[in-house]
């Protein structure tokens, strides 16, 4: 019996638009009137209830790649923090980087406005428009605030670090400072041209498996869907996992199956398909 349904969103769970239309806010609602947990695992930073268009569902979140879990009201039930050191050293090694530092409390930047426009500009023209989409549709995920001082910053929990990198040099060197701090964490970016830096043990499929573990379900109990470089050890570590058809080649090798499209609503589907199999098989038994 699959109790839980964890679903990274952008290419996974959400439609092509970046939202939760009427068809995946259906199959939502039936798994939760069956006793279900249903748990978007994101990469974004914070997901309140009333973003995406889940306004109104009780569905935990896994937010910032594993770092931050909220219960179904929203509630804050644990994080996994980056070690303040580094992230002192990291701010204070690559001052021309704007890092977006993501806490319990919001988002808080250490460079401009500017400077975090600014990496966006090596986007080509179709992805620019794609991250465009995204932030429309999700809405005001949290506040940001910009021109912080390290202190300030060190002054919140901080469970993860997003960036963007303006050149193939300053790209190099990023790399080769987190690889001479392996031991500390880890980038699992869900596309390339970013940087998202966690805390080496953190990842979507341990917070996963934790919050089962909150609610008594068992890892075989769970079914853990996603499309891209972020997802990878959650596919890996589930029996049940799937990948869309639309995710990176990586994700697809990871995963136990691979199902239809994000655009087709393939998540939704199968998790309908999922409990239908289920409630059969306890009215036979």
């Amino acid at each position: 019996m699959i109790k839980l349904f964890a679903s990274d969103l952008d290419g996974t769970l959400l439609n092509g638009l970046h939202e939760a239309d009427r068809t995946i806010r259906g199959a939502i609602q039936e798994a939760i009137a069956q006793g279900a947990h249903v748990v978007p695992a994101t990469g974004r930073s914070l997901l309140p209830a009333g973003e995406h268009g889940f306004t109104g569902l009780k569905v935990d979140a896994v937010c910032a790649n594993g770092s931050i879990i909220r219960g179904r009201n929203g509630e804050l039930l644990k994080t996994f923090t980056v070690d303040p050191a580094f992230v002192e050293e990291l701010i204070r090694s690559f001052p021309q980087i704007c890092f977006d530092c993501c806490t319990p409390d919001g988002m808080f930047s250490s460079g401009s406005f500017e400077m975090h426009q600014e990496g966006f500009a090596r986007d080509n023209l179709f992805r620019r428009i794609v991250m465009r989409g995204m932030r429309a549709r999700g809405g005001t995920h949290e506040e940001q605030f910009f021109d912080q001082s390290i202190s300030s910053i060190l002054s919140h929990d901080v469970c993860k670090i997003n960036c963007r990198v303006t050149s193939d040099g300053l790209e190099r060197e990023l790399k080769a400072f987190l690889a001479d701090h392996a031991d500390t964490v880890v980038n699992a970016p869900f596309d390339p041209v970013m940087f998202e830096i966690t805390d080496k043990d953190c990842n979507k499929g341990a917070s996963i498996a934790w919050l089962g573990r909150h609610y008594g379900i068992e890892e075989d109990e769970i079914a853990v869907y996603g499309d891209g470089g972020n997802d990878l050890v959650m596919l890996r570590r589930f029996r049940h996992s799937y990948a869309t058809a639309n995710g990176s080649p990586e994700a697809k090798a990871a995963a136990s199956a691979v199902i239809g499209r994000c655009e087709f609503h393939a998540v939704p589907k199968h998790i309908l398909q999922t409990l239908r199999s289920q409630r059969g098989r306890v009215m036979i038994e």
